[in-house]
């Protein structure tokens, strides 16, 4: 998705840092906001508690992660920086950034930054190696974290970085990847295990974030190009385009529709209500964790298993 941030720009995040310094004392790197004395452990900033859940799991009690955008309270579309923000990606000694676009308001902090040479920068987009160009089958998707081999890269390099910066734990960090990286092997064979059962069977979105697992799935995506891209960019489609969606769901050829929850519009909704209407099972999906889920392989998990649901009703 292609997302409008709305941000302070650098000079007015620093006004910001020096009136919060100004109430309050701030800790440095790797401290307890209470005590102020060093917890030993390595601080992580990442874009989205998505990408923050797979940092903890991979540093585990080593490093000291913080999710700028937290919750599903919190609208990705309209994320707004904050002092506090600054000052976490300031202190950050490693940042995990999506890429891709989706997020490009930690380049903007990060460009607003003290100066910090030994600060890693990973970008999940470019780790993983997927083509952004224009391959003539539309805007490229960046919503990666449901790309499971994206994901695993990612881990992988998160512990191959946090071992350089702390080479005490780097032995932790390696066993932990193997253990994550074990996960999304059985994952991906639940993918596999769908594509074999049900690969070919079509299926509508209302846009692009779930498509990366549904096509792992063997899923074909029936959505009118300019239905979805609307969607993504808050805009509306056309009568005609919304009757031939619907009708879609109409014809019987379609065994799910894979909501955004995050991204509702009376469009989307009208989509909704003619999936319930033709008895379409719905699939919703989001782009951050849900609300007491604290855990990647748990999410995918509960996700896979309502995609299944949804297949065999």
């Amino acid at each position: 998705m292609t997302l409008t941030k709305t941000f302070t720009g650098p000079a007015a995040l620093a006004a910001g840092i020096a009136l919060a310094l100004s109430g309050c004392a701030a800790t440095g790197a790797g401290t307890d906001s209470t005590s102020g004395e060093s917890t030993g452990q390595l601080t992580v900033v990442a874009s989205t508690n998505v990408w923050g859940s797979i940092a903890q799991a991979i540093g585990g009690d080593a490093v000291s992660v913080t999710s700028l955008i937290d919750s599903s309270a919190q609208d990705p579309h309209e994320f707004e920086a904050t002092a506090r923000d600054q000052l976490a990606v300031n202190d950050a000694q490693l940042i995990l950034e999506n890429g891709g676009g989706y997020d490009d308001f930690v380049d903007t902090m990060l460009d607003a930054a003290e100066e910090n040479s030994a600060r890693v920068v990973l970008n999940a987009v470019d780790i993983s190696g997927l083509d952004t160009g224009d391959s003539g089958e539309g805007e490229f998707n960046e919503h990666v974290w449901y790309s499971f081999p994206t994901v695993d890269a990612v881990a992988q390099q998160l512990a191959n970085e946090l071992a350089s910066l702390d080479p005490d734990n780097a032995d932790t960090f390696q066993s932990n990847y193997e253990e994550f990286s074990g996960e999304l092997d059985q994952l991906t064979s639940r993918l596999d295990g769908i594509a074999a059962d049900h690969g070919g069977a079509h299926v509508l979105i209302t846009e692009p974030v779930p498509l990366y697992l549904l096509e792992a799935a063997g899923l074909v995506n029936e959505t009118p190009d300019e239905f979805s891209e609307a969607v993504e960019e808050g805009t509306d489609v056309p009568a005609l385009v919304l009757e031939e969606v619907k009708g879609l769901l109409d014809s019987g050829n379609i065994v799910l529709l894979a909501y955004n929850e995050q991204t509702v519009t009376n469009q989307t909704e009208a989509v909704l209500d003619q999936a319930t209407a033709d008895g379409v099972p719905v699939v919703s999906f989001a782009e951050t964790l849900p609300d007491g889920v604290t855990d990647y392989i748990d999410w995918m998990t509960t996700t896979i298993d309502t995609v299944e649901e949804a297949l065999n009703s």
